[in-house]
């Protein structure tokens, strides 16, 4: 395996070659850089890489947006994306993406809810409170109920600067059954409920994050006293020496999912890629490099995950009862109007 960087035209690319064959296969992969991008390479770039003899281009994005402009401006480089969950509903909706070819990627292990004509998951996460271990020490906060309680747990607090999971976060604290949180986030009076529950915690924010490597590095600096992070991210700076901990009480669900862009120059290629990407051997690579689950429980019957690895797993059945489930259909049909409202509510 040898590996090149590319700099050029103010995008940083990663080139894994695979076998004497790189300069006819060549595959672009756009995931979210840092730990979680490192591990993909690790555990599903490179294998793919050796068994079908590619080379990847690997690029970062930031969400939908991008993946939207190379569509319509009909000037398409990449070919395989990761997209979180929300993202994947709308880009199929949108147009955005290849159908995917089910008659090659297996479903088996699957939940119906973790893939859908256009985008199939690839990995299990949760947002989760992350808090200092310095600060709370033999009193941390448990849920998100505690994050709210500035009095009980003063301190200084980072959120995310985007709408889900925060809409879902704030009507959970204010009472709402998890079974209802999108019966009501449907209606303008469930809507305005959550705004108004996220008011009183607003004045309380220090940071509003925007990207999981920002996350992670206020963590690792001790920046904030606690926040919602991605669960993985957290795990990654804890081993580094963060005085952080959490647990997955309270925790949203989610995934992220696969895609081929629309209008890819290598589809079939990309294709065949994709399907080994989502087949549980490799799968079940992810939690060897990082703490993300695994979206076929066919991964955990490999013999690669270890009874420890799965404790701590977030899609595992003992800690996936504990958490709320985003439902991505619900974001694509929502997103724009959501976050319209997040924007007006952010500025004023």
């Amino acid at each position: 395996m040898r590996t090149t960087i590319l700099a050029g035209a103010g995008t940083l690319a990663l080139v894994l070659a695979g076998g004497p064959s790189d300069a006819q296969q060549k595959l672009a992969f756009t995931s979210f850089g840092g730990s979680y991008q490192e591990a993909q390479r690790k555990a599903l770039l490179e294998p793919v890489a050796k068994e079908l003899g590619i080379t990847w281009a690997e690029d970062t994005l930031t969400g939908i947006a991008e993946v939207r402009a190379q569509v319509r401006a009909g000037a398409v480089s990449w070919d395989i994306v990761d997209l979180g969950l929300a993202d994947c509903a709308a880009a199929q909706s949108e147009g955005l993406l290849e159908p995917l070819d089910y008659s090659l990627i297996s479903t088996e292990g699957f939940d119906k809810m973790a893939f859908d004509t256009h985008w199939i998951g690839i990995i299990y996460y949760s947002t989760v409170l992350g808090y200092s271990t310095e600060k709370y020490k033999d009193k941390p906060p448990r849920g998100w109920k505690d994050f709210w309680d500035v009095k009980g747990f003063p301190g200084a607090r980072a959120l995310r600067d985007y709408p889900t999971p925060n809409l879902e976060i704030a009507l959970l604290v204010d009472g709402v059954p998890k079974d209802q949180v999108y019966q009501l986030l449907s209606t303008e009076e469930g809507v305005a409920r959550a705004f108004k529950k996220l008011d009183a915690i607003k004045p309380h924010i220090t940071v509003w994050w925007k990207s999981g490597a920002q996350s992670a590095q206020l963590a690792k600096d001790g920046e904030v006293d606690m926040l919602s992070i991605w669960n993985g991210r957290l795990d990654t700076v804890i081993k580094d020496g963060a005085k952080f901990a959490y647990a997955y009480d309270d925790g949203i669900l989610s995934l992220d999912c696969l895609a081929i862009i629309k209008g890819s120059k290598n589809k079939d290629l990309a294709m065949k890629a994709l399907a080994r990407m989502v087949a549980p051997d490799l799968q079940a690579n992810m939690p060897l490099y990082i703490n993300y689950g695994p979206t076929t429980s066919k991964a955990f019957e490999t013999g690669k995950i270890t009874p420890e690895m799965a404790r701590i797993s977030p899609s595992s059945p003992e800690n996936a009862a504990k958490q709320f489930v985003i439902d991505a259909r619900f974001w694509a049909a929502n997103r724009q109007k959501m976050q319209e409202r997040w924007d007006s509510w952010k500025t004023r």
